[in-house]
């Protein structure tokens, strides 16, 4: 079972747009590992941006990451970065699908809603930056058997 991490940003919570989301990810098969709410740090968003340090729009992601509170989620299931980004949609709410969390509500290209990890390797990196290793747990749902196949 892969592990990857989920961010619903300020944008997705001040629109009261967290519980819809979760439920997607609950829907899909996901099972949630780590749940919580925070206003994210200037140092947390930096480290969590660091790859796009030298971009230019690098100071407006920690503006808009820091601006309000976040809702960080570690979700465990079969293919689970595959399965989160599918979900989400592209980048830009407007080019998305209609049945993806941007394609729906994304409003902007930066106030998107949510970040998923790109891959096994960043979900790992993700997570273990957002949560300590006594905030996620391990359990196997009842219908595990039914979507783990």
């Amino acid at each position: 079972m892969e592990r990857t991490l989920v961010l619903l940003k300020p944008d997705a919570v001040q629109r009261r747009l967290a519980g819809e989301l979760i439920s997607r990810f609950e829907r899909k098969g996901l099972t949630i590992v780590g749940l919580k709410m925070l206003q994210a740090s200037k140092d947390l968003a930096e480290k969590h941006y660091s790859v796009h340090a030298a971009r230019p729009f690098y100071q407006s992601l920690i503006s808009f990451l820091t601006s309000g509170p976040t809702v960080a989620i570690a979700l465990e299931g079969r293919e689970a970065v595959a399965a989160v980004r599918g979900l989400m949609g592209l980048t830009d709410g407007v080019k998305s699908p209609p049945g993806t969390i941007r394609g729906d509500y994304a409003i902007s290209i930066q106030n998107n809603l949510v970040h998923g990890s790109d891959s096994v390797d960043n979900a790992k990196a993700e997570i273990e930056l957002w949560f300590k290793p006594e905030e996620l747990t391990s359990w196997n749902p009842t219908d595990s058997s039914w979507v783990a196949g």
